[in-house]
């Protein structure tokens, strides 16, 4: 007979009743929801093709005086010279007030200007003539314009907008040969903002939200003031000449029928919604705790057996040296020098592993304490570098330590220091195993909170870490995805260290992808305090 499990039932009844609470109170939410929207959707809707109508409107009137402009020099090109436009076009220039530069080219010859007028004649037309020849005339789309045919740029330069009309028209020389020539129309947008806009986008005043303005790709406003707040906005674009500009309109007293929507919102939804709101988020808190639950209780069931292993190693090696030099099978005093050399360093790698597992139950307490006095950086890092040799060696790599010249003296708790930078140099030997080298380089590196700093970097060859898993790589028990898939042990708590190390020094520790996207760069910065730097000493001790 199969025994009753009354966890188990629990557990089933639990994931049975959950989601039908859930699935009850969406279902009830939707059906309040679509009821209570379906008659503002249509006030919305009808608003919305109010305001559609007058941005259209509006938008018609910009595009009609701007052509009505160009069509008055296209008039001109069609009873006469296209070379002669532009003197006759001084002639008429009360009717096209939009209008800056009139310019004629030889089709044939794109680059040889045959005919120019300026409205203001003066030093600023050689700089229109040089943008113009050298970066406007390369965006005009002249291989598909068809003879007559009217088109516009609208583009910013050196941050400034420009608007120009362009076609082809034909023309026959006095001797009877035929060819084409290219008429451009400079619009000055000056003119525009000042004179056209302001007949069609009335100004509402110096104090009143206005209801329509004009606005760049980048919602810069171009044209008018900041609009009245609104859930209805109708942005539409210029079509055929302002193309780079949107016009945008707000509905006539649009703040006054959003507040009165958010009201009768509020009002009969918020008990619906707040009793839905109050169920799904004691459920979901549930879940969440009982899922963090499980997951820590596996953390830490890795994190004593992963602990366990890496405790394992330099004790054998302890041993197993301790076992040769007590049976006297020693060839040498050279050799016996080495066995206590490797039981000396093993030991020094047992102590790092104990000192990472007391002081992080330290951190996890609150009570971690530092003792800062000035020391050598590079003593520091060369002892922390040592204790890690005979590791690397025996996994067939070297150990290469860069250390700048001139060093100042820093204020540090050495043996923090040590710790972070031993647990840096066997995080990267641990995970980039069959590549040859790694490398510890000390310098003089920018600045950290607004002081000069120091950085201490730890370079290898492995497989390195995915951009995506890098923000949580310090993370307590966290353990990337190459570490779980290739069967590396690790406690993953030695980054945590680092990362609360650096953070007592007021420095920070930071990882990126080495030179080509091959392997890792841990950088561990800390700013220079005392003689040399800006700051003064941390205190004593941090908690």
């Amino acid at each position: 007979m199969r025994r009753w499990d009354p966890e188990a039932s629990s557990r089933r009844r639990t994931w049975i009743l959950l989601p039908a609470i859930i699935v009850a109170a969406i279902i009830l939410a939707v059906v309040t929801y679509r009821t209570t929207f379906k008659i503002e959707a249509l006030r919305t809707q009808s608003l919305s093709e109010v305001t559609f109508g007058l941005a259209d409107e509006k938008i018609d009137r910009v595009d009609r005086a701007i052509v009505e402009a160009d069509d008055a020099v296209i008039s001109l090109g069609e009873g006469g010279r296209p070379d002669d436009v532009p003197k006759r076009w001084r002639a008429i220039m009360r009717q096209t007030p939009t209008i800056a530069h009139v310019v004629v080219l030889d089709a044939t010859k794109e680059r040889e200007i045959v005919g120019f007028a300026s409205r203001a004649p003066g030093p600023a037309d050689d700089a229109f003539r040089v943008l113009f020849l050298r970066t406007i005339l390369a965006d005009f789309d002249l291989s598909t314009l068809p003879l007559g045919e009217l088109k516009h740029l609208h583009k910013a330069y050196d941050g400034q907008f420009y608007l120009l009309a362009y076609w082809r028209v034909p023309f026959r020389t006095e001797s009877g040969a035929s060819g084409e020539r290219l008429l451009v129309v400079h619009h000055d947008l000056d003119a525009v903002l000042r004179e056209l806009l302001p007949q069609i986008v009335p100004d509402p005043g110096t104090s009143t939200p206005a209801r329509v303005n004009v606005v760049d790709d980048q919602g810069n406003i171009i044209f008018g003031k900041p609009l009245i707040t609104s859930d209805i906005v109708v942005a539409k674009r210029f079509p055929t000449t302002l193309y780079a500009w949107r016009l945008q309109v707000a509905p006539l007293k649009a703040d006054e029928l959003a507040a009165q929507m958010r009201r009768r919102r509020l009002t009969e939804m918020a008990l619906l919604g707040l009793s839905c709101v109050v169920v799904v988020a004691g459920l979901i808190v549930v879940l969440i705790a009982t899922a963090q639950e499980r997951r820590l209780a596996r953390a830490r069931g890795e994190f004593v057996a992963n602990v366990s292993h890496e405790l394992k190693t330099p004790l054998s090696l302890v041993r197993m040296f301790g076992e040769l030099l007590m049976t006297g099978r020693v060839a040498s005093e050279e050799k016996r020098a080495q066995y206590l050399s490797i039981i000396v360093r093993e030991s020094e790698r047992l102590t790092a592993l104990i000192e990472n597992v007391l002081d992080f139950a330290r951190v996890e307490r609150g009570k971690a304490a530092y003792s800062y006095r000035d020391a050598d950086l590079e003593p520091t890092v060369v002892r922390a570098v040592e204790a890690c040799r005979y590791r690397a060696e025996t996994e067939g790599m070297r150990l290469e330590l860069e250390v700048a010249p001139e060093l100042p003296p820093v204020v540090v708790d050495e043996r923090a220091l040590q710790l972070a930078v031993i647990n840096l140099v066997e995080n990267a030997i641990k995970y980039a195993t069959g590549t040859e080298v790694v490398r510890v380089i000390v310098a003089r590196d920018g600045t950290v909170g607004g002081e000069d700093a120091y950085s201490v970097k730890v370079v290898d060859l492995g497989p390195g870490i995915a951009p995506e898993e890098r923000p949580r790589i310090f993370e307590r028990f966290y353990r990337g995805k190459s570490a779980r898939s290739g069967q590396v042990r690790g406690s993953g708590i030695g980054l945590a260290l680092v990362w609360h190390i650096a953070e007592a020094h007021g420095g920070e520790v930071t990882v990126e992808a080495g030179d080509d996207g091959v392997g890792s760069v841990f950088a561990l910065r800390l700013p220079v305090r005392g003689p040399g730097g800006k700051g003064a000493p941390p205190p004593s001790s941090r908690s």
